[in-house]
């Protein structure tokens, strides 16, 4: 390239992928040289006090997350507390053919898919767009005070959060009070079965959109500075360094966490929902958790509520192994390694 010449789109990209692969590598193979050659005892003599600590967390979680799961057997059994596991009959698969045939069902799916779906559409840009800005600001005090009061509402429970939206958006919150002194007719947004979906969409984006700032600023902090400095001196603006460096090295933690929130498409929450139940009805706000805990729970129907529970597990399987393969294709790492 000539000295005063324009760079072409091709150059900068060229420069951007070669400076991005020389950096990998050079991870790849610190990475290698580091545990190359060690054994399985010369690991574990090294790590010991890491793996001491690890512990209590694997024991917590085998006792109170995996080993409940053989309790899922009950999904197939006429279940009974008192009779207990082995003393309630085995009725094969009569509890998902009548969950199947419910319209109920149905129904508490749908709304659960379509609420999924619209806190997806929020779930990305919104973090995104405000670690993008923040990062951007150059005086730490301003960036870590923004920080920590949107990353606030994270630690909030539901509710304070469903309290707070009813002090500004309901019947006698401000937005309501503010109408009437305007000489304009009230509206309670917190009672609209019609704008459901979207009222619970805005909660939980305003409540956990810090938690994904965070972790897209983490992201933004393991790109290498290097692949900015060669897209200044080959003369990319702004939009064009943010398109083809920040992005994509934004990719593989956006393909993680979608993956990761694909598997719990059809868990939405529950205590969000059963709070707002009663002003908006149950038509609006039945999703698949209170579901389970009015049909299975509230009747004594264990054996149906652990079909429905089971039913959203193996879909969550399904999902998540389904994004990882797509994951894999696009050449993502996604939740685990290819074989």
């Amino acid at each position: 390239m000539t000295t005063g010449a324009k760079p072409s789109s091709g150059d900068f990209v060229h420069r951007v992928r070669t400076v991005s692969g020389s950096a990998y590598g050079t991870r790849a193979r610190s990475r290698a040289a580091a545990t190359g050659g060690m054994g399985f005892r010369h690991r574990f003599r090294r790590d010991w006090p890491l793996l001491l600590m690890v512990l209590p967390v694997v024991v917590l979680l085998g006792v109170f997350h995996y080993f409940p799961t053989l309790g899922n057997v009950i999904a197939f059994q006429d279940y009974s507390p008192y009779a207990g596991i082995r003393g309630s009959d085995f009725i094969g698969f009569a509890n998902f053919n009548r969950m199947f045939s419910e319209p109920a069902f149905w129904k508490a799916v749908a709304n659960t898919l379509s609420i999924t779906a619209a806190q997806l559409a929020f779930f990305f840009p919104i973090p995104i767009a405000l670690a993008l800005l923040l990062n951007s600001v150059l005086s730490s005090k301003v960036r870590n005070l923004v920080q920590g009061v949107v990353y606030l509402p994270h630690f909030f429970s539901w509710v304070l959060v469903v309290s707070l939206f009813q002090q500004m958006i309901g019947g006698a919150g401000l937005l309501a009070q503010t109408l009437r002194d305007n000489g304009h007719q009230a509206v309670d947004l917190m009672t609209k079965p019609d704008t459901f979906i979207l009222l619970v969409t805005a909660q939980a984006v305003w409540k956990d959109a810090g938690w994904g700032m965070i972790v897209f600023l983490a992201a933004l902090s393991t790109i290498n500075p290097a692949l900015y400095e060669a897209a200044a001196a080959d003369g990319a603006n702004r939009w064009r360094r943010l398109w083809h460096i920040t992005l994509p090295g934004l990719r593989p933690v956006i393909v993680l966490l979608l993956i990761l929130r694909l598997g719990d498409a059809l868990t939405v929450g529950f205590e969000q929902f059963i709070l707002q139940r009663s002003a908006v009805g149950g038509g609006a706000a039945e999703v698949l958790d209170t579901y389970v805990y009015f049909q299975g729970l509230l009747v004594g129907d264990f054996g149906y509520g652990a079909a429905a529970g089971l039913f959203k597990g193996v879909v969550g399987l399904v999902l998540v192994l389904v994004a990882n393969r797509f994951a894999h294709m696009v050449g993502e790492q996604g939740v685990y390694s290819r074989s």
